[in-house]
């Protein structure tokens, strides 16, 4: 991306019309599980150093985390010097004395993979200005260099949008202006048209008075906005003209820096692989956001017959598509047949479940998981409920209802770290939270410091249970689908509840056949009355994502994930009574 204005964008594959075909871009590698490992920003925040990255590395072998599938060692925030030497990434050499090839060598000698973090911005969110804009091509070559295998890159000081630490002002790229009329001209006709006669389509685009407000993406960096349905604004006109050809639109419009009203106008006729762009850029600046002015003319190609003009800004989501594909391009850059994991954490901002699968491994889906980390000694701090995005709940409440955008072809939905071993959880909120992530094909980072772990005490035997994890991994790589809730509506799977008094089931397939099946309470308070959950529900909802021998058979063993006890039924399985915050996990195993 230029370091002046977001870049042309030559390319359709990298516009909004092209999310939902499915094509990755730049030959990123499809078919990878969720990554699993160990991130350094729970347990340490920026105060992580070489020494403590080693010993956790330590810890993840002889634990024996490593077997289970814990491979990446991840550096966060805080790693390197605050400024680039001669233009290049280097380390901060108090806490990291021997350099990061050295570090990456040590944890490769460990049978492990090495992490780093940079971010798409001029800045890493802790301050340092060493962030990847207009450097991707150098950093690319010296995380080759390196040897680094996964990268989470963040968003803060993000030039284009109005991100973490951005000039707020940035919205001016990412919304259109106001919108109070549009004129055509040509081929003898003269139409003019209220922006209140044009169609009005997806999330926060509205009417104020007489014009048309909030032409953008919905911003989703918090709670509240569903990750379901489309999530970009526009203003159509449907027009029909007697004869094809070259015709001039001008636009009446009043343009703002402020969240609901920019700068930034897309207008183009046609949609998916027919739409074509005839304007993507600034307008002249208004006086305020209510004064109108009459645009530059604006040469538009109509077909004889109906046409769909569209006003519109999806630039959130694009420029934030080519700033991560330019990293993803220096990777292959610097070594074309690289297998870097790229971690995409954008905190659900742009809506990445709409286009993330095109460049990266997982996106994050929220804001951070919790604020309040911790440093050397100090575990940090973790929370059930919170109306914001720092909880376990507030993360599983979107993440639930994202089970379509993930899958081996795509990516994987990013819930945040794990925050099992954190004061403010209890061992049986740490037990349903470990199963919620692996229900749903989350990246299992740890973010404890492992030196409080030992073989067969509580967290390890959480952390520890192979059953669970593999779920997580499983070869068919589908993310649990919530089948039914005790909350009232009619698509469980799909509408984003923030209300945790319910009980949810999730169902998920499996490679070998078998289903396994999460029963949650979310509520902070015990559940008396029994649960039950029928297969032929389970069959009905699942459908062809089912395996035939499963759908046929007429007895099953049911097997806890927990307990390891067996019994067998012959078509529904129901559960007594939870406990504040507990959770039930079974795999269902036709008999043959």
């Amino acid at each position: 991306m230029s370091l002046e204005s977001p870049d042309k964008i030559e390319n359709k594959e990298y516009r909004y019309d092209s999310f939902e075909n499915g094509k990755v871009l730049l030959n990123k590698k499809k078919n990878h599980l969720p990554a699993m490992g160990w991130n350094s920003w729970n347990a340490f925040g920026s105060g992580n150093t070489q020494a403590l990255t080693k010993i956790m590395a330590d810890k993840i072998v002889e634990l024996g985390l490593k077997d289970l599938g814990y491979k990446y060692v991840i550096l966060d925030d805080g790693c390197y010097k605050a400024q680039r030497i001669d233009g290049k990434l280097s380390n901060e050499e108090v806490k990291f004395p021997d350099g990061f090839k050295a570090l990456s060598d040590y944890v490769h000698s460990k049978g492990l993979k090495f992490g780093m973090y940079n971010d798409i911005g001029t800045n890493l969110c802790a301050g340092a200005a060493v962030g990847t804009c207009g450097h991707e091509k150098t950093d690319a070559q010296s995380y080759v260099d390196w040897g680094v295998d996964f990268l989470k890159i963040d968003n803060c000081y993000y030039l284009w949008d109005n991100a973490t630490f951005s000039n707020p002002e940035n919205a001016r790229f990412v919304f259109a202006p106001n919108i109070k009329s549009i004129c055509i001209t040509g081929k003898g006709i003269k139409l003019n048209m209220s922006a209140l006669c044009g169609t009005l389509t997806g999330e926060g685009v509205k009417v104020e008075n007489d014009y048309v407000t909030w032409i953008g993406t919905f911003d989703g960096t918090n709670t509240g906005t569903s990750p379901v349905g489309p999530r970009s604004g526009e203003l159509k006109f449907v027009i029909n003209v007697a004869e094809g050809g070259i015709y001039k639109l001008t636009v009446d419009y009043a343009t703002g820096r402020e969240n609901g009203t920019g700068e930034w106008l897309q207008l183009a006729v046609g949609a998916g692989e027919n739409c074509k762009y005839f304007y993507d850029d600034l307008l002249s600046s208004t006086k305020d956001k209510q004064t109108f002015a009459t645009s530059q003319e604006i040469e538009i190609e109509l077909q004889s017959g109906e046409n769909i003009i569209r006003l519109m800004n999806h630039r959130r989501q694009e420029n934030t598509l080519c700033s991560y594909a330019a990293m993803l391009e220096g990777l292959n850059l610097a070594a074309e047949s690289h297998d870097i994991i790229l971690s995409l954490c954008e905190w659900g901002k742009t809506q990445p479940q709409n286009w993330g699968y095109k460049v990266g491994d997982s996106w994050r889906i929220l804001n951070d998981i919790t604020f309040r980390v911790g440093s050397d000694g100090d575990e940090g701090y973790g929370v059930w409920y919170d109306p914001g995005t720092p909880s376990v709940t507030s993360q599983y409440n979107k993440a639930v209802v994202m089970d379509e955008f993930a899958g081996l072809d795509k990516g994987w939905n990013d819930p945040d770290m794990l925050m099992i071993g954190m004061k403010g959880l209890s061992p049986v909120m740490n037990k349903t939270h470990f199963a919620m992530w692996c229900m749903m094909n989350s990246p299992l980072m740890l973010g404890l410091d492992l030196r409080r772990v030992e073989k067969g005490d509580e967290i390890y035997n959480i952390i520890a249970n192979k059953d669970l994890i593999d779920l997580n991994q499983d070869k068919l790589g589908i993310q649990a689908k919530r089948i039914w809730t005790s909350y009232t509506c009619t698509q469980p799977d799909k509408e984003y509840i923030q209300d945790i008094n319910r009980v949810d089931v999730l169902a998920k397939p499996l490679d070998d056949g078998s289903v396994a099946v999460s029963v949650f309470n979310l509520s902070e308070t015990q559940i008396s009355g029994p649960v039950s959950v029928d297969f032929e529900l389970i069959k009905e909802k699942l459908g062809s994502k089912l395996s035939d021998i499963f759908v046929k058979t007429a007895k099953y063993t049911v097997k806890d994930l927990w307990s390891k006890k067996e019994s067998t039924s012959d078509g529904k399985i129901i559960f007594d009574s939870l406990e504040p915050c507990d959770s039930i996990t079974v795999k269902i195993i036709p008999q043959a």
